[in-house]
């Protein structure tokens, strides 16, 4: 019984790899290494394609027998596909795509996707539930869209079930050597800011919330592979296809991350405040009650834990900001 996992040498995906190693599942990957690190496989067998390549799709299906897949492979920048949004559709829709149809010819049924809570786009309410209107605010949450409708029509054509977890605020490492390489998210920010010795940016400070600043559920990286091994075992022991947040159930302002980064670093954090970005909502906090009462999975790490172990995997990767203080 092998579960294959697209995307396991990027930053989420090798903690999944890990964490289902740690579980007893035999695991193949496939990346095509454009921001993956072969050395976060370690002894996991690879194989280096896109997932666009059908034949190396199908082979790694064949050769490694696999029975169930973790699909992570993604493009993932909000900007970029804005401003390229049929790339974005070519690699993450018809990625996909090519990925199901070989599952289906494989007779692979088991399927656990990678979404996101930027299907939800803006929400308005307190916490927000997997019931919510997914109403995406850029190309990248549309694709994450289309991905779980995708895997809603191959269970009905198909019979292939799947758990599609929608991730919100992702940080931390579960070791150094797993952190953070791509600094595109709030916390490995404020870090390259740091390093450069330049102010941590806060865009906006005039939103409807406590301190003005927009509020986010970060859960850390460990929790999310934790919850794709425990949508897998799910999976194994004939469970149905669910839509499921991946988040603490508890927000946390950027001035209150912020302010963590500085009682952990030790260093001035003193933002400088610009201006808003377009399209950031005030508040987006998952309703986390339906995967533990589903799946048995709650958050076992804090935002301190989150900022401390990404703190150790900047260190790792930028020994340079050991001299900061």
């Amino acid at each position: 019984m092998t579960w294959l996992v697209t995307g396991g040498a990027g930053y989420i995906g090798a903690h999944v790899v890990r964490a289902l190693r740690e579980d007893g599942v035999d695991v193949v990957v496939l990346d095509d290494l454009s921001t993956g690190d072969a050395d976060r496989v370690g002894d996991v067998p690879l194989v280096r394609a896109s997932l666009l390549d059908r034949d190396a799709v199908d082979r790694t299906l064949s050769e490694h027998q696999v029975t169930g897949v973790v699909h992570i492979a993604a493009k993932k920048q909000v900007g970029e596909s804005v401003a390229d949004p049929f790339y974005y559709y070519r690699q993450n829709v018809l990625g996909q795509l090519t990925l199901m149809e070989a599952m289906r010819d494989a007779d692979v049924r088991e399927f656990v996707f990678s979404s996101s809570a930027a299907t939800y786009g803006a929400p308005e309410t307190a916490l927000v539930e997997e019931k919510s209107h997914l109403d995406p605010t850029s190309p990248y949450g549309q694709t994450k869209v289309v991905g779980e409708w995708l895997s809603v029509d191959a269970e009905a054509a198909y019979g292939v079930r799947s758990v599609c977890l929608r991730y919100f605020n992702v940080a931390g490492a579960a070791t150094p050597e797993l952190g953070d390489p791509e600094a595109l998210n709030l916390i490995p920010m404020v870090f390259k800011r740091l390093t450069a010795h330049q102010r941590p940016l806060i865009f906006g400070d005039d939103y409807p919330t406590p301190d003005g600043t927009c509020i986010r559920d970060y859960i850390h990286v460990a929790d999310i592979a934790s919850a794709h091994v425990a949508a897998a075992r799910h999976l194994q022991q004939g469970g149905e296809s669910l839509r499921l947040n991946i988040g603490r159930g508890e927000g946390s302002s950027v001035r209150e991350v912020i302010s963590m980064i500085g009682d952990v670093t030790g260093l001035d954090v003193t933002p400088e405040i610009t201006e808003r970005r377009p399209g950031d909502p005030p508040r987006t906090v998952a309703a986390a009650n339906a995967i533990r009462d589903r799946l048995g999975w709650s958050a076992q790490f804090d935002l301190r834990d989150m900022v401390e172990s990404a703190w150790a995997g900047w260190l790792h990767l930028h020994p340079e900001a050991r001299d900061l203080r």
